[in-house]
């Protein structure tokens, strides 16, 4: 997608094409959570395709290095925020903020989560409420956000990126799950209101993607074995197989595309 060997995807498999989207050209865009993994993938893809992106994030350092990275090698820099998304006020003032700046959005990417590992024995009101905060509030109140936009451009495509691990029973992370499963909740809860205004809404539900922070924290000897066990593809996932299926579903490819989930899991679940 770039050809900045800095920001290049590295998921490109040997002989794949990967795809060009006119309707994404010159399109605002914005990105929950791209400072860094899946989030940095996605703002970068959209960079790549020449769309307007906006996105915020806690990381200040990453995503002053990403925007860089992404004017060095050509792309528009994309417009960005330091932002806390359990901070509702800030999200929708930070998305009101981006589109007074690169006009109304045509797409939304709900990316942002924190996958911290729990017990259900540890778990206090005080963390569960935080988890929400992260996992769960942000991307319906970023979709309330840019809905009005949408409905001014006369269509839309709003992507929550779900996950396949509650799908596949992984217990080290009761919170975790019970925001992701919400994630089809919201998709498919939002899809008639808001198809009447030709704005789409679906979902994308990674399998286990090897970012930095997965292989740093999680990924070890057992980890690799499950990967083998339980993908039917060799390869690994990484945050640009993702980034694909995002920029499909943004774009107009994907018109009659709606409340769906599309698994991007190398065949786990």
């Amino acid at each position: 997608m770039m050809t900045n060997s800095k920001v290049a995807d590295k998921s490109v498999r040997p002989g794949a094409v990967l795809s060009s989207y006119p309707s994404l050209r010159g399109r605002a865009v914005f990105v929950t959570g791209g400072a860094t993994g899946i989030g940095a993938a996605i703002v970068g893809a959209f960079a790549a395709q020449g769309a307007k992106v906006a996105f915020i994030d806690v990381a200040e350092a990453a995503a002053a290095r990403l925007a860089q990275e992404l004017a060095e090698a050509g792309h528009t820099p994309p417009w960005w925020r330091v932002c806390d998304v359990r901070d509702i006020a800030a999200l929708q003032a930070a998305v009101t903020e981006a589109g007074a700046a690169l006009g109304d959005f045509a797409a939304l990417v709900n990316n942002v989560a924190s996958d911290d590992r729990h017990t259900l024995e540890s778990v206090t009101p005080a963390y569960y409420d935080e988890r929400m905060a992260i996992n769960e509030r942000p991307a319906f109140f970023a979709i309330q956000a840019v809905v009005p936009g949408m409905r001014r451009l006369g269509f839309g495509s709003v992507i929550n990126l779900g996950s396949t691990g509650w799908q596949t029973k992984g217990g080290a992370y009761p919170c975790y799950a019970i925001a992701k499963s919400s994630v089809n909740g919201l998709t498919r809860g939002l899809a008639t209101a808001l198809g009447k205004d030709r704005i789409r809404i679906n979902t994308v539900s990674p399998g286990w993607v090897m970012t930095e922070r997965q292989i740093a924290l999680w990924l070890d000897a057992e980890g690799e074995r499950e990967l083998q066990r339980n993908q039917c593809l060799p390869d690994r996932l990484q945050p640009g197989d993702i980034a694909r299926m995002v920029l499909f579903l943004a774009s107009d490819d994907a018109a009659m595309c709606t409340a769906q989930e599309f698994k991007v899991d190398a065949g786990w679940s």
